[in-house]
């Protein structure tokens, strides 16, 4: 394909050279200016949902799923932090 275009392209070297850097910056402004906008409500970036919602038909000391009260850390937090000792000088 780009074969074909190099060779349907006029002018010789420089006038091919220039076409094609116009062909790839009309590609690119297609691109971007038109097909992207178009695309962008179909894809999900922005479908994020953090935390969960609560509305006021939820009963507000309702226990909910996975929120049993504050997260216990599993193993001991100051094992990496020992206490200084005297150094032998």
């Amino acid at each position: 394909m780009y074969a074909w275009i190099w060779r349907k392209l006029p002018f010789g070297l420089w006038g091919k050279l220039t076409g094609s850097i116009v062909l790839a910056v009309a590609v690119m402004s297609l691109l971007w200016y038109v097909v992207f906008p178009w695309a962008t409500p179909l894809l999900p970036f922005d479908d994020v949902q953090v935390g969960t919602e609560q509305t006021e038909q939820q009963d507000p000391n309702a226990v909910i799923p996975g929120d049993e009260g504050p997260d216990e850390i599993p193993y001991p937090v100051d094992s990496n932090n020992p206490h200084p000792s005297e150094s032998p000088r």
